[in-house]
C-alpha cells in the first residue's frame, strides 16, 4: 500500500481562456473544471489510475466537498476532521499552456487535529510500502512537521518521499544528518534555495546541455544524508541523483495544456516504478513520462497508464558513480 499525506488539500478549480490573460481586462472563459487536489491527493489519484493500492490522508471535515469528490472518483481516504472548509485554488490556463495559479492559505489545523493527523499517518504507515508527504503546510502546522514525521517514520519499514517547498523544505533539509527521506522532489528553484545557487541558472544550464550545476547542487543534499534527489525541470525533463550516480531524462515534445499536477504526476510515476522494482534510471524514465503526459492534459487531470509513453523518454547517465561501482 502507498500512503499519501496532504496537510493542505483543496479543490482545484481550473479556468481555461481562449485568449491570453491580460491584467485588468475582461475575459471570456472557455471551460471550467473542479477536481479534488493538493499534491498528495494528486499522487494518490495518479497511482489509483494505475491500479495501485493507495490511501490519501488529509485534514477535512466529514462533510467537506473534497471528500465527496474523492468518493466520486474512487480514491480511498482517511480524513482528520477540522472545523473549516478546505481551500479552493484557482488556476488560469491559456492556449499556449501558460499557467497562472492563485492558491489560498488553507484551513487552519489546530493542535488536537495536528496530533490526530500525525497519529493517522503513523498508523497507516504500519502497513505501507511508501509514504508520500506532499505540499505546503496550512496555518497551525509548524514548518518542521515534515521533518518530525520523517524522523518518526525512520523506525518503520516503509520508504518515504517528500515534495514540499519554502520553510518546510528548509526545515526538512536541516535534519538530513539525522533523519532524511528516501526521496525528495524539488524543482530547480527549490533545489537552488537549499544550495545557495540560482534556479534560473540551473534551468538555463540544462537547456544548454550542461547538467553539471544541477548534479552538483543535488549532490550536496546527498552528501548531507538524503538518499535520492529527483529534480524536475519542466520541459527539460528531470535529473535523478543518488549515492550511485546521476541520470538525465528528456521528455518527448509536448504541447502543454496545463502544468497543474505535472510535478505530482512525476512523483507518482517514480513511486509506481519503484513499487515494480525498477532501477533508478527506469524510475526516472517513468517519472518524466508521467510528468510530460500530465502537462498535455487539461486542468488538473492526471494520466492513466494508457497515456504514458515510456519509449519516448530518453534517459542517459550523466555522471560517474560516487562509489566507483
Amino acid at each position: 500500500m502507498i500512503v499519501t499525506v496532504t496537510p493542505n488539500p483543496g479543490i482545484d478549480r481550473t479556468v481555461t481562456l481562449g485568449t491570453p490573460l491580460v491584467r485588468g481586462a475582461v475575459h471570456r472563459v472557455r471551460s471550467v473544471t473542479s477536481e479534488p487536489g493538493g499534491k498528495g491527493v494528486n499522487v494518490a489519484r495518479a497511482l489509483g489510475l494505475a491500479g495501485l493500492d493507495t490511501i490519501a490522508v488529509l485534514p477535512a471535515a466529514d462533510t467537506d466537498p473534497i471528500l465527496v469528490a474523492l468518493r466520486a472518483i474512487g480514491v480511498p481516504y482517511r480524513n482528520v476532521p477540522i472545523p473549516g472548509q478546505v481551500r479552493t485554488n484557482l488556476t488560469i490556463t491559456e492556449d499556449d499552456g501558460t499557467t497562472t495559479k492563485l492558491n489560498e492559505p488553507g484551513a487552519p489545523v489546530e493542535a488536537a487535529a495536528l496530533q490526530e493527523l500525525t497519529h493517522t499517518v503513523l498508523h497507516a504507515a504500519q502497513t505501507a510500502s511508501w509514504v508520500v508527504l506532499s505540499g505546503s503546510l496550512p496555518p497551525g502546522i509548524p514548518d518542521r512537521w515534515y521533518a518530525d514525521v520523517v524522523a518518526e517514520l525512520a523506525g518503520y519499514g516503509c520508504r518515504v518521499a517528500v515534495d514540499t517547498s519554502d520553510a518546510p523544505l528548509s526545515a526538512l533539509a536541516a535534519e538530513f544528518g539525522t533523519a532524511a527521506p528516501d526521496v525528495i522532489k524539488p524543482n530547480a528553484d527549490e533545489l537552488a534555495g537549499l544550495t545557495d545557487c540560482s534556479g534560473e541558472e540551473l534551468e538555463d544550464a540544462v537547456a544548454h546541455g550542461d547538467t553539471g550545476p544541477v548534479v552538483a547542487a543535488a549532490r550536496q543534499l546527498v552528501d548531507r544524508g538524503a538518499a535520492t534527489i529527483l529534480v524536475t525541470l519542466g520541459a527539460a525533463g528531470a535529473v535523478l541523483v543518488d549515492t550511485d550516480g546521476s541520470w538525465l531524462a528528456t521528455p518527448p515534445p509536448t504541447v502543454p495544456r496545463s502544468t497543474v499536477g505535472a510535478g505530482d504526476a512525476s512523483l507518482a510515476g517514480y513511486v509506481r516504478a519503484a513499487m515494480a522494482g525498477a532501477a533508478p534510471a527506469e524510475r526516472l524514465q517513468m517519472a518524466v513520462a508521467y510528468g510530460s503526459a500530465a502537462a498535455g492534459l487539461p486542468g488538473s487531470a492526471l494520466p492513466a497508464p494508457a497515456q504514458i509513453n515510456l519509449d519516448a523518454v530518453v534517459v542517459k547517465s550523466i555522471a560517474p558513480s560516487t562509489t566507483g561501482s
